[in-house]
């Protein structure tokens, strides 16, 4: 399988070993993101405006893009500038706008755990997309790969690690203990919307970004143009609360910036490679996220954890494997 078909690829060749290095380098940030916030609470919670570090992301990614093509990293296009091309980006602006948003809202309908275990459905959405849209088909192999990944997500979600000072007696312990499990139907409609919005967005950008022949950076200009102007009026529509820079530290700046180039490496991946591809990184990051979770939080990893990267090395195994 070749790279620009989403397959991993070897060593030999240095744009090889560039490929592989970018899919590290983003399963690591990937990875580090949660813990990263769990570093930026204060008493006990973010002390931003999410909005704002959704935001300060899609103008880091916007500056980003320009400053490329301003120096001459990649190459404007010949002629008058493609400005027509840039209409179709504000529809993957608005699926990625609309799915970010129902992430939170989805927390009102569901206890975090069920979301976390059934979000995983997106991976399946993401293939019927991506065989729909881009008129791929998956062998048997492939498909069994995509549910191993679905089954991995679900293990680490139900319980990959634990906290191991939650052990007050009587009644603080069941005040510490988890929201039980719950789902409501309007909570089981939005999950299921939001997993066809995810699969969607990400096959519809690739899509896009493979047919126009346009430099990624000046793709990503016009994704990120109208990121900005949407997150924006997101922002600024969100009622009081604090300012656009109030409460972030260090470790907020940091995940700013790591965030903004993952979204980079994100979008490469998506015109070079596939939206199969992003799934196994995402999938991928669990065990990074884990292992920076233990060592930076102080949780535990638990049986399920070990299973969940068993499962993982082998969808990885069934899918990249020779057939």
């Amino acid at each position: 399988m070749s790279v620009e078909e989403g397959g991993m690829p070897g060593l030999g060749h240095p744009r090889q070993a560039r490929w592989t290095l970018m899919l590290l380098l983003s399963t690591a940030m990937y990875g580090a993101h949660a813990p990263l916030l769990a570093l930026c609470h204060v008493d006990g919670r973010v002390p931003f405006r999410p909005s704002s570090a959704v935001l300060l992301t899609e103008l880091t990614k916007l500056l980003l893009c320009a400053f490329s093509l301003l120096v001459g990293w990649q190459a404007w296009p010949r002629g008058a500038p493609p400005w027509r091309q840039a209409a179709p980006f504000a529809l993957s602006a608005l699926l990625y706008g609309a799915n970010n948003n129902l992430v939170i809202y989805l927390q009102r309908y569901m206890d975090p755990s069920t979301y976390q275990v059934l979000s995983n459905l997106k991976i399946g959405s993401t293939a019927l997309f991506y065989c729909l849209c881009l008129r791929h088909r998956l062998s048997a192999r492939q498909g069994l790969a995509l549910l191993l990944l679905m089954a991995a997500g679900a293990c680490y979600a139900a319980g990959g690690l634990q906290d191991p000072g939650n052990t007050l007696p009587g009644p603080l312990a069941a005040a510490a203990s988890p929201m039980p499990l719950h789902i409501t139907p309007l909570g089981l409609l939005l999950l299921i919307l939001y997993c066809l919005i995810s699969g969607l967005s990400s096959v519809y950008t690739e899509l896009l970004m493979k047919r126009q022949r346009l430099p990624l950076a000046l793709q990503n200009l016009f994704l990120y143009t109208f990121g900005v102007l949407l997150n924006l009026g997101l922002h600024a529509g969100g009622g009081p609360g604090p300012g656009l820079l109030e409460g972030f530290s260090g470790w907020a700046a940091l995940v700013v910036l790591s965030q903004a180039l993952n979204g980079l490496l994100m979008s490469a991946v998506m015109k070079h490679g596939s939206s199969i591809t992003r799934l196994f990184v995402v999938s991928c990051s669990l065990v990074v996220n884990a292992m920076l979770s233990a060592a930076l939080l102080r949780l535990q990893l638990t049986a399920t954890f070990f299973l969940a990267t068993l499962l993982i090395g082998l969808a990885v195994r069934l899918y990249y494997g020779s057939h």
